[in-house]
């Protein structure tokens, strides 16, 4: 090969890799071949040292606050970027820190965080400062140290008792992959193949087991990329269509993220490009993303029982035709209930404000303020005294997780948006995922969904679009979360696992086949979640689609699918209802087909 065509192929393998870094490698499949083989040999140069304590992979990130330092390593920015993909970690730059002085300062701007990753490459090791930076700084708090290069720089860290990950290659993909390591995406399955100090001996190192997503291309999980540029054509035609005006696609095959991609925009005045960081309002994915994680999590504790009523756990229901409902039917939308309650229609002049007071506490909108107590005082008491006209029977309703979300929280004594952030969204290092994220984020990283003009007089930005969750404060049990693709496919990720992620057990195996298991002849349902449909003409969720496939959509024009079958993680996102709701999302079944275009891209192989 001459020097031109080596020059080009690396720098074929630098744009791949970048692309690798940014967006799971949407590269044609000659490009992610030669990912693949790098990462190989990456792989086998990667070994992890001084991990006595089992520092890594990195645990307890709700409780984690880590902070990561790069001085002139030259992919620190890939390296940082991948590392935010599994919790929220602030990037230092200690260039800006000047000498020993800058370094102490550079430590004292680190007082709050209790986890350090430092990296270094082979150059730098040989600097007696950055070595008295780490060891100072692994007296109070942990300390990893990742180093790119020759293996001679370990000799430089002989007496560094910090964990080191050090990876003889230095590129892009080993950036990329060592910041893996320290969460638990890929293993260590390497020790060093010859000595280096006293310490660092032949046959030393420690291995890890693979414990949370990896980033990676869709030829690590066995299938071409050119055979997903199908997903490309059909998201395209959603949006030519003004089926919404962009959407975000994410697929997790074998605990590896091979495809993930936004496309459009936020509005069709085409000035915001949707990003893989956007947030979107999952509408009815909460139903199973909130309110049914929880009810697994408190029934696999023993504290909530299918079979008792909402007469037993709700007092006010004791004396009305809800008593004797199980929890069973609420799950199934077998309870009889009916599918909503009035409401904004049912709203009164005097219910709402303009301004925000102690009289009218509740924001639902921009200049829009409700009541205090209105849900106590108007829709709890709908909900209550609404009449029960199917019972047995299939009807899907809103009512029904409304109803769990008091019944979990008479349980727990904890409102349900806090629960699960501290059950779930926050030890599984799901950043974005939660209720009312106008309190955390900037409108621009959230997807708009409807212009409300009728009630709301508003473009909804950051506020719920379903009008029940929004006269609840955003916070309901059947719509109200938020949550970027990459936090849904952490969570799925954890439920296909069996209930395991990041090295903690979240929900028992075998509550979660209970809870997806199709129980009647009277749906598809699972309790809480929607399940594959037997009846083949449907194609639900998809065509291919196995039988124990389970998931849920959400109105707003949002789906999540797991396939314990294909050990698939399908996510869609998009905001179909803007500006205004229309169907042509599921009259086109962009969501089904670009699900069996992953099929389909599976089965051709490699």
């Amino acid at each position: 090969m001459t020097e031109i065509k080596i020059a080009n192929y690396m720098a074929g393998l630098m744009v791949a890799f970048t692309l690798l870094s940014s967006a799971c490698a949407q590269n044609p499949h000659g490009a992610n071949a030669a990912i693949l083989a790098e990462q190989r040999l990456v792989e086998k140069s990667t070994v992890l040292l001084n991990n006595e304590q089992q520092v890594v992979p990195v645990l307890n990130l709700d409780v984690a606050k880590i902070a990561s330092v790069h001085f002139t390593y030259a992919y620190g920015a890939a390296f940082d970027s991948l590392l935010n993909k599994y919790t929220k970690v602030q990037v230092f730059n200690g260039n800006t820190y000047e000498g020993a002085t800058g370094l102490n300062s550079l430590s004292d701007d680190l007082k709050m965080y209790n986890t350090i990753i430092v990296e270094l490459n082979d150059m730098e090791t040989v600097n007696q400062q950055y070595i008295n930076f780490i060891n100072s700084n692994k007296k109070l708090k942990n300390v990893i140290v990742v180093v790119f290069g020759k293996g001679t720089a370990l000799t430089a860290l002989n007496e560094v008792t910090a964990p080191i990950i050090w990876s003889e290659r230095q590129t892009m993909l080993s950036a990329t992959y060592a910041a893996q390591v320290v969460f638990g995406g890929v293993a260590v399955t390497q020790k060093l193949d010859k000595s280096y100090s006293s310490k660092y001996l032949a046959g030393t190192g420690f291995f890890t087991v693979k414990t949370r997503l990896q980033y990676t291309v869709p030829e690590d999980a066995g299938i071409n990329s050119n055979n997903l540029l199908a997903i490309d054509d059909i998201a395209h035609e959603a949006i030519n269509q003004r089926a919404t005006p962009g959407c975000v696609v994410l697929v997790a095959k074998d605990g590896k993220v091979i495809f993930n991609k936004a496309y459009g925009y936020h509005t069709y005045d085409k000035t915001m490009p949707d990003k893989l960081t956007d947030i979107f309002d999952l509408a009815s994915m909460t139903k199973i993303s909130a309110t049914t994680m929880a009810a697994m999590r408190l029934t696999g504790e023993g504290k909530l029982n299918l079979d008792s009523t909402l007469g037993y756990y709700i007092a006010k229901a004791s004396t009305t035709n809800k008593n004797d409902i199980k929890v069973r039917e609420l799950l199934l939308h077998q309870a009889g209930l009916i599918p909503d309650i009035p409401a904004f229609e049912k709203v009164k002049v005097s219910d709402y404000s303009a301004d925000s007071s102690a009289a009218f506490p509740v924001k639902i909108v921009d200049n829009y303020f409700l009541r205090k107590d209105y849900f106590k005082d108007v829709m709890y008491p709908d909900m209550l005294n609404s009449p029960l006209r199917t019972r047995g029977k299939y009807v899907y309703s809103d009512l029904s997780m409304l109803f769990m979300k008091e019944v979990e929280e008479n349980i727990t004594q904890i409102p349900l948006n806090t629960y699960v952030q501290q059950q779930f969204y926050g030890p599984l290092g799901m950043q974005t995922a939660g209720f009312l994220p106008l309190y955390r984020f900037k409108k621009d990283q959230i997807i708009p969904t409807e212009n409300d003009v009728q009630y709301r007089h508003a473009l909804l930005d950051g506020y719920v679009h379903d009008p029940t969750a929004a006269l609840m404060g955003g916070i309901a049990g059947h719509a109200g979360l938020f949550a970027t693709s990459n936090d849904v496919a952490i969570l799925y990720q954890m439920v296909l696992n069996g209930g395991t992620y990041g090295g903690t057990q979240y929900l028992k195996p075998e509550i979660i086949k209970m809870f997806t298991a199709r129980y009647s002849d009277n749906s598809r349902r699972g309790l809480g979640f929607d399940r594959w449909d037997p009846n083949i003409s449907l194609g639900y969720p998809s065509k291919l689609a196995s039988p124990e496939t389970y998931g849920h959509t959400g109105y707003t024009g949002t789906c999540i699918w797991v396939d314990p079958k294909s050990n698939l993680v399908y996510v869609f996102l998009s905001n179909r209802v803007n500006p205004k709701v229309s169907d042509k999302l599921s009259q086109l079944k962009i969501r089904g087909r670009i699900q069996d275009a992953v099929y389909q891209a599976m089965a051709k192989g490699l």
